[in-house]
């Protein structure tokens, strides 16, 4: 009896920093349904070839590439080398994300530009050169993960609370524009993500960190990176293809009350 193909054999999918966390969780999520994938990183190899490595143990195939997306150069090189590697593209995740924690008055003009690009500015160029590789196979999906501090006021969270209300806006026009291309274009937002990084930060700023989220959290958890990746599987699933240019709270109702 042959076995039934996997919902995403066949697609060629790149997350952008899929070493660790949300990334990691995303790019197994696809590779778990089929999609052979495009890893990328800018700092630290070692997680990125340990997510390649896994995907290749489910038996899909897994490029490492390093690639620094707050540079239009090296993201037109990163699509160069899918093109070269893969020969299409079907699903972006744009999660590569950084930012400088200060409050407004303190902000400097490099740490701006420099969270502003790789968080915002990446998501539309990245986009220009996916569009014409995913229209070549039919159409794709492209989703970003955005923030609540898009719209909620978070201490010393300007610079990037600003960047992702641009990538949110970016996400409505792109959905309008590259609609005709059966491009799907969606974010998500989840609230505080129980990674490895927050661990450490909790543990090393503030032990209660993670039990005051919790106890605010409505659905009596922190949000997981496999959360976060399975309500991406969703919207790249033809189950999703009416939601469009949409941003997907995903906290477990925390921005629903307001916090003891």
């Amino acid at each position: 009896m042959t076995a039934e193909p996997l919902p995403l054999s066949g697609k060629i999918a790149m997350v952008s920093g899929s070493g660790r966390g949300i990334g990691k969780a995303i790019a197994l999520a696809l590779a778990r349904e089929g999609a052979d994938l495009m890893i990328t990183y800018v700092r630290n190899q070692q997680p990125a070839e340990e997510t390649a490595s896994a995907i290749r143990a489910l038996g899909r195939r897994a490029v490492v590439q390093r690639s620094n997306f707050s540079k239009i150069e090296e993201i037109e090189r990163l699509f160069t080398i899918i093109q070269e590697e893969f020969d299409g593209l079907d699903i972006f995740i744009h999660n590569a994300a950084a930012g400088f924690n200060r409050p407004a008055l303190e902000q400097k003009e490099s740490g701006w530009d420099y969270t502003m690009n790789l968080n915002a500015r990446a998501l539309l160029f990245a986009a220009q050169k996916a569009a014409p590789l995913m229209q070549a196979r039919g159409g794709g999906h492209i989703l970003a993960i955005s923030s609540p501090g898009a719209y909620r006021v978070m201490p010393d969270y300007i610079a990037v609370g600003a960047s992702k209300a641009a990538l949110d806006a970016l996400i409505r026009y792109l959905a309008v524009e590259l609609a005709p291309l059966n491009i799907r274009v969606n974010a998500i937002a989840p609230g505080l993500v129980l990674t490895d990084a927050l661990r450490h930060f909790s543990i090393m700023a503030d032990p209660e960190v993670i039990p005051r989220a919790v106890a605010n959290t409505p659905a009596g958890r922190l949000v997981t990176p496999e959360d976060v990746a399975e309500l991406a599987l969703f919207l790249c699933s033809p189950a999703a293809d009416m939601i469009r240019g949409q941003i997907i709270l995903q906290d477990g109702g925390y921005t629903l009350i307001v916090p003891r």
